[in-house]
């Protein structure tokens, strides 16, 4: 179950750290909110806040996934980033789903890493009125 998570989070976190930030400025309403929450996972990637990643970014399931295991989600998280380089992350596209409590989005993201382009999708689930990140594949 930790594994899953970390796999997860390892997913992201590659195509989260660098200098750069994510551009959101191409999407508008609430395809923006989730773009910003990409982007707050960036930064907080990039400046190590490993409890911020925990309170701030992640789905309240991967979280308890995460809190689960010696340490919890903090331990977890500082483990990942530890083993992550720097890469460049743009987010190509924002499809929104669901509605109320069951609002969802999947975003289609590009990194590069290692100069190789590595696609992802993005799920994210909104929690509290915020988005969070839920997985990545």
């Amino acid at each position: 179950m930790l594994g899953a998570a970390c796999a997860a989070l390892a997913g992201v976190t590659f195509g989260a750290c660098g200098a750069k930030t994510v551009s959101t400025g191409a999407f508008q309403g609430e395809q923006r909110e989730v773009a910003k929450a990409i982007s707050n996972l960036q930064s907080d990637v990039t400046s190590g806040e490993e409890q911020k990643i925990c309170n701030n970014d992640l789905a309240s399931e991967v979280v308890a996934r995460l809190d689960a295991a010696p340490g919890g989600c903090k331990a977890a998280i500082k483990e990942q980033l530890a083993e992550i380089d720097s890469s460049d992350l743009s987010v190509d596209s924002i499809q929104l789903s669901g509605a109320g409590a069951q609002r969802a989005a999947s975003a289609s993201v590009r990194s590069v890493y290692g100069g190789k382009t590595r696609r992802s999708t993005v799920s994210l689930l909104k929690q509290g009125g915020k988005w969070k990140i839920s997985a990545v594949s």
